[in-house]
């Protein structure tokens, strides 16, 4: 064979090889382009505020000494269960009892000069009957009369402040609780002079406790009493309480410019767990729908682009948004909605497409329809073309 017909073979042979491999291509890429589609489903959708704060008791005394004085014997420790009226500390009294002392013998004094001037009265009373001492004897009598009944009521007052002072010495739990702070010991001395200063933190009861959040000015507007709260404390990660708002406090705290206010949650702890000081992280759920139909909020944001769908396929659009797109055959159909509440990951659907309806969330790429949806559906991967995590709720097309 000559050398020429040799190369008209080599040339067609070629171009059959070009042909076939730009064929084969062309089925490939299109058999690359999927589509992720869901169903219009019913779901649980919440809005909340994240916060952290601070656990404490509901009710908390501090526990102080109004007179000052060396502490003599302490009868509770950290931890001490105590109940109202237990005596729970001692002053040493030595001052005290020579003060009250000291005073019954003032009083006692005052009442004898009492005595002495009722009778002194009573005689220039009788006098001045039958004007036998002049006007002004008179009135000196009555003057001191008078003053001595003035210094035995003073008299009297002393005495029962130093009693009551005496009575301060020992310390008495004001109510039902635990101990969760002593600030004192034996032999200390504590002084009242300016301040009463604390010697016992007294928890009424721990099996009710609250949480006291900061919460940021941005989200207070959303903050109402009663809203479900879950939190979190770092000694039990694993765990997740619950609450419920209680107050929110109208008083701003401004640090670092920036303006939190206070809000007080309920933290029942009926095992215990929780212990006053822990630092909470708190989300409380300003708005909460169940059950209501909704779509995933990135269905929302899916746009077909014919670059990217082929000329296979054929959009019918609709002005205006949010709209979701259902495919029909060979064409996308835009559908207007009307949306509600989100909380990201989830749209509440109130019109436009009911429960059951299939659409189009994004555009999948593998080496068919069938196996990048498989893929997608075993992954969770993202779409190369619509950023997002991918719905649950997936469906080949």
């Amino acid at each position: 064979m000559k050398k020429k017909t040799w190369i008209i073979i080599a040339v067609i042979a070629a171009a059959l090889i070009l042909a076939a491999i730009m064929m084969f291509g062309r089925r490939n890429a299109e058999a690359k382009i999927g589509f992720e589609t869901t169903k219009v489903a019913t779901a649980d959708i919440s809005t909340s505020v994240t916060a952290t704060g601070t656990l404490e008791a509901v009710t908390t005394v501090d526990v102080g000494t109004q007179v000052s004085g060396i502490v003599e014997k302490l009868y509770v420790d950290f931890n001490s269960e105590v109940k109202k009226g237990q005596v729970i500390a001692v002053l040493d009294r030595t001052n005290l009892t020579s003060e009250l002392a000291s005073q019954q013998a003032n009083l006692r004094s005052a009442q004898s000069e009492l005595e002495y001037q009722k009778k002194n009265y009573a005689r220039y009373a009788e006098l001045n009957q039958k004007q036998l001492v002049s006007a002004s004897e008179y009135d000196v009598a009555l003057q001191s009369y008078r003053k001595a009944q003035e210094q035995v009521k003073v008299a009297e007052q002393a005495v029962s402040k130093a009693k009551t002072n005496l009575g301060y010495a020992t310390i008495y739990s004001p109510i039902d609780g635990i101990v969760i702070s002593k600030e004192v010991e034996e032999g200390q001395t504590v002084a009242s002079s300016f301040s009463t200063p604390t010697m016992f933190t007294i928890a009424k009861d721990l099996s009710d406790m609250q949480v006291i959040a900061n919460v940021d000015e941005a989200d207070i507007g959303n903050v109402s009493e009663g809203q479900r709260v879950t939190f979190t404390v770092d000694a039990f990660p694993d765990d997740t309480f619950s609450g419920s708002v209680k107050q929110v406090r109208q008083k701003a705290t401004t640090t670092n410019n920036v303006v939190t206010y206070e809000v007080v949650i309920t933290a029942p702890n009926a095992d215990l767990k929780l212990k006053p000081g822990l630092t909470a992280n708190v989300t409380i759920f300003t708005l909460e729908r169940n059950g209501v139909v909704s779509v995933p909020s990135k269905a929302l944001r899916f746009t077909p682009e014919p670059q990217v769908i082929g000329k296979k396929y054929k959009i019918k659009d609709v002005q205006g948004n949010p709209k979701v797109w259902m495919l029909q055959g060979d064409t996308f159909t835009a559908v207007k909605v009307q949306t509600g509440l989100t909380d990201g990951v989830h749209t509440e659907i109130v019109s436009g497409v009911k429960e059951g309806d299939v659409i189009v969330t994004d555009v999948t790429v593998g080496n068919s329809t069938a196996q990048a949806d498989e893929s997608a559906q075993q992954s969770g991967g993202n779409s190369p073309f619509m950023p997002g995590p991918r719905g649950n709720n997936k469906k080949k097309q």
